[in-house]
């Protein structure tokens, strides 16, 4: 049986570009904590929207989906599922909202990840949440023209109980030594929960759910406000090219978390920018709703969407963002681009010098 040897691993993987990740994270860490000591009021509705922006994503990654109606519906708690698609998403709202109010109660042990996955099967009221696999599976890959391909085989069945207990042991050996970089070892041990894949069914999104506990765990708290799923889903191509690389020799312990490692630490640096941006436009006192929309579009280098917009501006109803665009539009200060669904926009730059 596999063995997970973080203590000494870790120290493999810190490459220039990784430091570098490393140092800028550590850097928008102690930012974020004191603008939140500060304007912790500020944040509410970045909080809010990050909860449906996780909920949406992490589950439209498994080809879960619901319309944007029923989403905001479900995520406030405002209606009930109606349907097993509606059931799981709910699920997961709920064992989201459990990590962001508890997690520093939540310790890494198999009998709390069991229940976690019991609750991401609360409505559904199917018989594997919080129960491991009782079958061997194994993940497969559905290339453009149907055919499927092996991508990787998980540990059996029978192993599964007791390498996860081994892998929670070896992860919490190595955070109580305080010698080795979160940062670090968090994405190399959800890279072994996934390899394990110890559920007939939502390893992913506990993957996702575990990433944001052992990140809060550690004080990197920038997932409440900004989605790390919703980064992930963006990029899911990336992300399952670095898992493959990553997994690749796993079972005789010669894989390489660097691609998955570096892949994480990406994400995490995109999330504290985003953070910082808006932030920044959260910030901005004095000025009317309809002026800080334009100082969106004006401040983007390209054209941005009216959505774009509105995940800059959390607090600004829909509603009041088409009709400063509009007003922009008319008044020749910013350039609609294409029609519809497509529909952008643009700061004139040269109307405007």
């Amino acid at each position: 049986m596999r063995k997970y040897d973080y203590k000494n691993k870790w120290k493999e993987l810190l490459t220039p570009d990784i430091v570098m990740m490393l140092t800028k994270i550590h850097e928008c860490k102690g930012q974020q904590n004191l603008f939140i000591e500060q304007k912790a009021e500020t944040l509410t509705h970045l909080l809010e929207t990050a909860k449906i922006q996780s909920t949406e994503a992490s589950n439209k990654i498994e080809g879960i989906f619901t319309s944007n109606e029923r989403l905001n519906l479900l995520v406030k708690e405002k209606t009930t599922p109606k349907n097993r698609n509606e059931e799981e998403i709910a699920g997961y709202r709920n064992v989201l909202a459990t990590i962001h109010e508890n997690h520093d109660y939540i310790p890494i042990q198999p009998t709390y990840l069991l229940q976690l996955h019991r609750d991401l099967y609360k409505f559904s009221g199917l018989s594997i949440g919080g129960s491991y696999k009782n079958a061997n599976n194994v993940i497969t890959e559905t290339s453009s023209d149907g055919t499927k391909r092996l991508r990787f085989k998980p540990v059996d069945s029978w192993e599964t109980a007791e390498s996860i207990e081994n892998l929670c042991t070896a992860f919490d050996e190595v955070m109580n030594e305080k010698k080795s970089d979160a940062l670090i070892i968090i994405p190399m041990f959800i890279l072994d929960f996934l390899s394990i894949h110890p559920f007939n069914d939502g390893n992913g999104r506990m993957s996702r759910l575990l990433t944001l506990l052992l990140l809060y765990r550690a004080g990197y708290i920038v997932g409440k406000y900004i989605s790390i799923e919703s980064i992930i889903e963006k990029s899911k191509e990336t992300y399952y090219e670095v898992l493959e690389q990553s997994s690749e020799d796993w079972h005789e312990e010669k894989n390489n978390y660097e691609p998955f490692v570096r892949y994480m630490l990406g994400v995490i640096v995109s999330a504290y920018r985003d953070f910082q941006d808006k932030v920044d436009i959260l910030s901005i006192k004095g000025i009317t709703k309809a002026k800080r929309v334009a100082q969106v579009v004006k401040d983007t280098l390209g054209k941005i969407t009216k959505q774009e917009i509105a995940n800059k501006c959390p607090d600004i109803s829909m509603i009041t963002i088409q009709r400063t665009l509009v007003e922009l539009t008319n008044s020749n200060e910013i350039i609609k681009i294409g029609g519809g669904r497509y529909t952008s926009y643009t700061w004139n730059r040269e109307n405007n010098k």
